[in-house]
């Protein structure tokens, strides 16, 4: 059976994009902090049910967290790298996309004890203008990256790039591994299928046919999302119609939907996905891969 990859990103629920307007960033040490309880409930599941997962964690929720990073990959889960302070990438330079990636490495390295080798961007973006970006994360040391959505959206996407894992030949990032957010091909147009918003909002007889459909075309998907998706109690703002059905739609579905896609495919860690397509190299002997120091 194709091993598949799921993958959670790691952050408050404070910090999405969606709330950018309704939330400044010196609010958020004074804002209730959810996200210990919220992963910790992922990190059960996925025991109960025998999985294990990505956590692209942000540096500022492990510093203000370590035990949370500690247990992640104490659980033999990859620790990966979100972005120190949440900020996507088209709202950074080049020098401060260098520093965010960099801190982040850094402090999760330092709190988790191991080597942190895979990236996803805060909101996918890595998109046509920020290109640039990948040869940064090469060059600070990451090994792959999970950052592009090969779909048109209004806020990210690059609807002509690679719908499957791939080493980037040529260009920007050339060396890097990419592992896109997966795709589905109809009609000569990409359409999304098991994550964050579109795993809530999508009907599951949609999810379950899309993710046998890429199955069949022999390359494996990727299912993700946020701790807050699970978090029904979390706080509420008062967004707009689409912010509000993009937030909080179904928050109380994910945990049973998730729960199907664990026992219906197999899945492990980004990283070890790409190391079963000799994407990456395979861990030093008796090291998992999950965990590789």
């Amino acid at each position: 059976m194709t091993l598949n990859a799921l993958t959670v990103d790691v952050e408050e629920y404070f910090q999405v994009e969606a709330l950018a307007r309704h939330v400044d960033r010196d609010e958020w040490d004074r804002l209730e902090s959810r996200v210990v309880w919220e992963t910790s409930a992922l990190l059960d599941l996925f025991a109960r049910e025998g999985v294990h997962a990505t956590f692209f964690t942000l540096g500022w929720v492990a510093r203000r967290h370590p035990p949370l990073v500690r247990r992640i990959v104490a659980g033999g889960h990859e620790l990966a790298c979100h972005g120190d302070g949440h900020r996507m990438i088209t709202q950074m330079s080049p020098a401060e996309f260098r520093a965010d990636i960099r801190a982040a490495k850094a402090t999760l390295e330092d709190i988790g004890g191991v080597r942190v080798d895979g990236y996803r961007a805060p909101t996918f973006s890595v998109v046509e203008s920020t290109r640039w970006a990948l040869d940064a994360l090469r060059d600070e040391g990451f090994t792959y990256d999970a950052s592009i959505f090969p779909i048109r959206h209004d806020r990210y996407g690059i609807p002509t790039a690679p719908r499957a894992p791939h080493r980037i030949a040529s260009g920007e990032g050339a060396g890097l591994v990419e592992f896109p957010s997966s795709t589905l091909r109809v009609a000569g147009r990409n359409l999304p299928v098991g994550g964050g918003g579109y795993l809530r909002l999508l009907p599951m007889a949609y999810t379950r046919w899309a993710l046998d459909r890429i199955a069949s075309e022999g390359s494996p998907f990727m299912v993700y999302l946020h701790p807050w998706e699970i978090d029904a109690q979390q706080p509420r703002f008062p967004l707009g119609r689409l912010a509000t059905l993009r937030s909080y739609h179904n928050v109380d579905q994910i945990v049973p939907r998730l729960t199907e896609l664990l026992r219906a495919y197999s899945f492990g860690p980004a990283r070890a996905v790409l190391q079963s397509l000799d994407l990456l190299p395979p861990p030093p002997a008796g090291v998992a891969a999950s965990v590789t120091a």
